[in-house]
């Protein structure tokens, strides 16, 4: 199919922007960005492997900062520029290297009247393959389309009749169906909130065809997702502090997952250095680039654990950009980006 350009997008959201922040934030916000650091962070290796990923003397550049939450950073590769989500704010927020940031869009998640907790706006982020922006919404509680000629288009919002919890994170497979992971984060009152309808957390499969499939309801607290470059395998980290890990599950002909098995524990490590399994992305050799306590973690395809982006916050997630060879991250309240030795990733 013919690939929407995002600009498009821009006549839909104009109006939006007037609902961004009062001008003293406005002002709290640039001052952030010309007090924040060039670069933090360290980097960590465990395997020689390592090397041939992260150059011995690549830096982690702060690109931004002054948000709340930053998460979903999405690759436009159509106008070079970065998508991301600012969570508590119910924003997405537009970086370009030649421009800095600006507001691209609010509301993202939530277009109730009422106040709905600290996580209202939108989260993960992807395209679809006709270039439409895909949201998972926590305040409205569903998964969305951008329309290139305005409005937005509700992809999924409930199973079986009952209102999903708060979808947090998504993929395509090549073949057009989306897998997503629905944990409690975005309700008000996370797991206890009263209009909870699913006494279950899921992962998900909404085919082409608009039939939503419940993969697996035993994982606690999924979040990331990410296939394997063969898409054999479906990865999903599991944010809970009693049991956090990577999983991996192996895909059937048919779509759905086998029995998973435990590609990597991190539950020593919580509470020790800050965050929890969250967002990932595989690079083209099929290296895990998982968000997890510390940074970012890189593991080979067999799971070893190669090293560690340290960005010294929690740090939700990563998108490739560029020409394939910058890893961008999202950490608490930066934005960040390391150049990596190997293009094309994510194309």
């Amino acid at each position: 199919m013919k690939k929407v350009s995002i600009y498009g997008f821009y006549i839909v959201i104009a109006a939006a922007a007037l609902a961004w922040t009062s001008v003293a934030r406005s002002r709290k916000v640039r001052a952030q960005e010309a007090a924040k650091p060039s670069t933090v962070g360290r980097i960590i290796r465990h395997d020689a492997r390592f090397d041939e990923l992260i150059a011995s003397d690549a830096k982690l550049e702060v690109l931004a900062s002054g948000f709340e939450w930053s998460e979903g950073p999405l690759w436009i590769k159509d106008g070079g520029y970065l998508l991301f989500s600012d969570i508590p704010r119910n924003s997405v927020m537009h970086w370009k290297e030649s421009e800095g940031v600006r507001l691209f869009m609010k509301p993202s998640g939530y277009t109730g009247v009422a106040d709905y907790g600290r996580e209202p706006g939108s989260n993960g982020l992807t395209l679809d393959a006709a270039g439409r922006l895909v949201l998972c919404e926590h305040g409205d509680r569903r998964i969305s389309r951008l329309e290139p000629m305005g409005g937005k288009r509700t992809l999924v919002d409930n199973y079986q009749g009952k209102r999903l919890n708060s979808p947090n994170d998504l993929v395509f497979k090549s073949n057009g169906d989306l897998y997503f992971t629905d944990p409690p984060y975005g309700l008000p009152k996370g797991a206890d909130d009263p209009h909870r309808e699913l006494d279950f957390c899921g992962v998900y499969r909404l085919s082409r065809d608009g039939q939503l499939t419940l993969l697996t309801k035993e994982m606690t607290r999924p979040n990331g997702i990410a296939f394997s470059p063969d898409e054999k395998t479906l990865y999903v980290a599991q944010s809970d502090p009693q049991r956090a890990v990577w999983m991996a599950f192996p895909v059937k002909p048919d779509g759905t997952i086998g029995a998973g098995r435990i590609f990597h524990d991190a539950t020593p490590l919580v509470g020790k250095i800050p965050g929890l399994p969250d967002g990932m992305k595989i690079d083209r050799e099929g290296n895990v680039f998982a968000t997890g306590p510390g940074g970012v973690h890189i593991f080979a395809p067999d799971g070893t654990p190669l090293g560690r982006i340290d960005t010294g916050q929690s740090t939700a997630n990563c998108a490739w950009g560029d020409d394939g060879s910058v890893l961008y991250i999202t950490a608490d309240n930066y934005l960040c980006r390391i150049k990596t030795r190997t293009k094309g990733n994510g194309w």
